[in-house]
């Protein structure tokens, strides 16, 4: 693979042992229609089975008090049970056999409700087997006014992705000189407080800090204490002043929460690590005391919260509540297929009732139908799948434009637009774009370009908008090295000053013209060097044009649209007649174009 993006899908050998797994088993995989539904409106649970196990028959087991169903062989004995009924049988090529699948439908539930359920099939050979190794599912049943998210502000929304370790360590400070980058270099809240002023410059919205909680390590996801601020970085008065001049200046402010694991130093694990009768033990899951514990991704110093417990779920729970109090405005959440499935019913009934205008998006670098199964759970997911798509297409060239095209056509359809979908090019646990497309700034523009022109709420990775690049590949002799992505950032005349003006150019854009942000799209033209679309309806109508090619292209399109908006580059025109746009492009040059 040309490019590393981190996740359990990482790899096409991952990929069709994924897929083979969904069709061989007993699975559900939040298979429900409608995913999130309203007071009183009754909803559809689908359950498959494969040849692995062949069931004749199936249950729904649930309750609507917040406790846990249990039952056997379709009879209830916490909550209800109802037999799952037999629909279709297809064969699967992949598994070369048979597939069935069994549905039921749950009755509405008023307002308020957490509906936590399992499903099961059974056969007479084989007995009872819980749907995807004993999962429980649940959803949470909210009124009509508060189910309109994501808010307002966040359709708006144009983040900046802050690595507070990496911004800027604050007036009089210089950056410290670890011996490599998984050191600190001693950026502080401080430090981004004192650059609201280039933040409101840039024009970005919302600011979205990396986890800043007390960590031994420079990135903080392995956090030692939830409800505190890592000393490195500063003080609860220090986040506090930071969050009062976000929300001065209309902006919003979301913080990384880590809801999967912590680190080993934590004292809730130590506890549980060093007496088997500690009230914290069943916190975690032990596979062999204390020495095998479920942990994230095989690292021994993250061990996985076990969110199906109540007293480690309740914590978590105060935990999303005590900031959203503190006053943030809402959650990236990281890792988000780590917790058991019916965590984000209970997430969501508390972020909703602390915050009903909060915003909270996954990172769920999973496949399409996986991130769709979150609704409900959160207002959305980060679009890795477009990620793919605009780093196939512009830092490496890989796709067509008329690949792309259609690609954007199929993912746009997909999804409801009630889902959230925050965009981006990079991030922290990957090469830079600029990195990735070998410095090569036309193609950052280009992609850029396009990013700012489809529905997503674009985020910025700090730096890029200024040149920010890395020394090194994050893939080093097959590990993954992503601190190599988080250099410090660049200030003064280091910056890309003209690289900083186009990104202004294009916030202002974004911001000023409501079609870039809601309006529909419609392609215009796509071949094997060009794509051209529009946004918006003929009142506030925004046309795009790229040039994905290393040649010059002339493209036509059939309707009039007078006023350039932005270039890539000096070398773009346009010009105008009566019902068409003859617009020239340069090697990936692009244009944004209004009537």
């Amino acid at each position: 693979m040309d490019d590393f993006i981190f996740g359990t899908l990482a790899t096409d050998e991952k990929r069709l042992a994924y897929l083979r797994a969904a069709w061989e088993g007993v699975t559900h995989r939040q298979s429900r229609e409608p995913r999130a539904p309203l007071p009183g409106q009754a909803f559809r649970l689908t359950l498959t089975t494969g040849p692995a196990y062949s069931g004749e028959r199936a249950w729904v087991y649930w309750t609507t008090d917040g406790s846990d169903p249990a039952g056997e062989h379709g009879v209830a004995t916490n909550g209800f049970a109802a037999p799952m009924t037999l629909t279709s049988a297809e064969w699967n090529v992949l598994v070369w056999d048979y597939i069935r699948h069994f549905e039921v439908t749950v009755p509405g539930q008023p307002d308020g409700t957490v509906l936590r359920y399992r499903l099961s099939a059974e056969s007479p050979l084989a007995g009872e087997v819980f749907a995807d190794g004993g999962s429980y599912y649940a959803c949470y049943i909210v009124d009509a006014l508060t189910h309109g998210h994501p808010p307002e502000w966040a359709q708006d929304a144009v983040v900046y992705h802050i690595f507070v370790d990496r911004f800027f360590p604050g007036s009089g400070r210089e950056w410290a000189q670890p011996v490599d980058p998984t050191g600190f270099y001693g950026g502080t809240l401080r430090g981004v407080l004192e650059k609201m002023d280039y933040l409101s410059e840039l024009g970005v919205s919302v600011l979205y800090l990396s986890p800043l909680f007390p960590s031994p390590s420079h990135h903080g996801y392995d956090s030692t204490e939830l409800f505190e601020v890592e000393p490195r970085l500063g003080t609860k008065a220090d986040l506090r002043a930071l969050l009062d001049e976000t929300h001065r200046r209309g902006m919003h402010a979301i913080l990384d929460f880590v809801p999967n694991h912590i680190s080993n130093q934590h004292p809730l694990f130590i506890q549980a690590a060093s007496d088997p009768l500690s009230p914290y033990h069943d916190w975690f899951t032990f596979g062999h005391w204390p020495d095998r514990y479920e942990t994230f991704f095989g690292v021994r110093t993250l061990p996985q919260f076990n969110l199906r417990y109540p007293p480690a779920r309740n914590y978590m729970l105060d935990v999303a509540r005590y900031w959203l109090e503190f006053g943030v405005d809402g959650y990236r959440v990281d890792y988000a297929i780590g917790p058991s499935p019916d965590f984000w019913a209970d997430f969501r009934r508390v972020t909703l009732s602390t915050n009903p205008n909060c915003w909270t998006f996954g990172e769920v670098v999973d496949p399409p139908d996986v991130q769709r199964a979150f609704e409900g759970g959160l207002d959305g997911c980060l679009d890795f799948i477009l990620l793919e798509a605009l780093r196939q297409s512009f830092a490496f060239g890989r796709w067509s434009p008329v690949r792309l095209a259609a690609f954007l056509n199929r993912h746009e359809a997909y999804f409801p637009s009630t889902f959230s979908r925050p965009s981006f090019l990079d991030n922290h646990d990957m090469n830079r774009f600029l990195w990735a497309a070998n410095g090569d700034v036309r193609r950052l523009k280009l992609a850029a370009l396009c990013q700012f022109s489809l529905v997503g709420p674009p985020i910025i990775y700090y730096g890029t908008e200024v040149g920010l690049s890395q020394e090194r590949d994050v893939r080093q002799a097959d590990f993954g090295r992503p601190h190599e992505s988080r250099l410090p950032m660049l200030w003064g005349s280091q910056q890309k000053t003209m690289l900083f003006d186009y990104y202004q150019h294009l916030i202002a854009l974004r911001r000023a013209h409501p079609a870039l942000r809601r309006g529909a799209r419609e392609v215009l033209f796509a071949d094997s060097s060009a794509l051209a679309f529009t946004r918006g309806e003929d009142s506030d109508q925004v046309a795009t044009a790229l040039n994905l090619s290393t040649d010059p292209v002339a493209v036509r399109l059939l309707r009039p649209f007078g006023q350039v908006l932005l270039a890539t580059s000096p070398d773009c025109s346009s010009q105008s007649t009566t019902g068409e746009t003859l617009i020239t492009l340069p090697p990936l040059g692009g244009l944004m174009l209004g009537r």
